[in-house]
């Protein structure tokens, strides 16, 4: 494994809620009532992403999560509040080499394979929230498989196909140079970041309710 740096992140913080998510590992992103919980929730998902990146076949930093560096702080909007990461980081503009645009379609995968085998061991009956909240196994693989859809058409692949998950790594890896950014849509490293935050948030959540 690599050696322990700092991970470089930005911050999105919204009137009621911060997310920190990482730059170069999307899915690694976490949120709190401030700055210092946020951070607090993103290196104590370190070791969980670490799982991501095995999938993937990508080096973890060891010790991933002991620093941070914050390297843009961004203003949040509503989504931010209601629970979403959703601000794109300045360099999620940046140019993607070949290698850059693989890294991202292997993370992207991973976060759907680890989703599917979560579910596929969990049972159908989740354990309900304190106020008997919370949805249950399947229909949250609905509102998952469900947003996969919106989130190719974000990355312009259009109409929506059936075989929507080939169609999104295809154009992540197709965009290598000057990111992709359809008409209305996300450029490559932030759709990525939150589909795959997308996929292990409730992946995450299905393993916590399923104890």
């Amino acid at each position: 494994m690599l050696s322990a740096m700092a991970t470089s992140i930005y911050l999105e913080s919204g009137s009621k809620r911060v997310f920190a998510c990482a730059l170069e590992w999307p899915g690694w992103c976490r949120s709190g009532k401030t700055e210092e919980e946020a951070l607090a929730a993103l290196a104590t998902y370190a070791s969980r992403y670490a799982v991501v990146a095995r999938e993937a076949r990508l080096q973890f930093p060891n010790g991933a999560g002991s620093s941070f560096e914050v390297m843009e702080r961004i203003k949040g909007s509503f989504d931010t509040d209601f629970g979403v990461p959703g601000r794109e980081a300045a360099p999620d503009r940046d140019p993607l080499s070949r290698q850059e645009a693989e890294n991202l379609a292997g993370l992207l995968a991973a976060s759907w394979t680890i989703f599917d085998r979560v579910v596929a061991a969990a049972p159908p009956a989740l354990r309900k929230g304190p106020r008997g909240g919370g949805r249950d196994r399947d229909a949250i693989r609905d509102h998952v498989i469900g947003a996969e859809s919106m989130y190719a058409r974000k990355m312009g692949i259009r109409p929506p196909q059936t075989a929507v998950r080939e169609a999104m790594l295809e154009a992540v890896r197709n965009a290598t140079g000057t990111p992709l950014v359809p008409d209305k849509g996300w450029p490559v490293r932030y759709a990525v970041r939150r589909a795959a935050w997308h996929e292990l948030d409730h992946a995450w959540e299905i393993e916590d309710r399923s104890r």
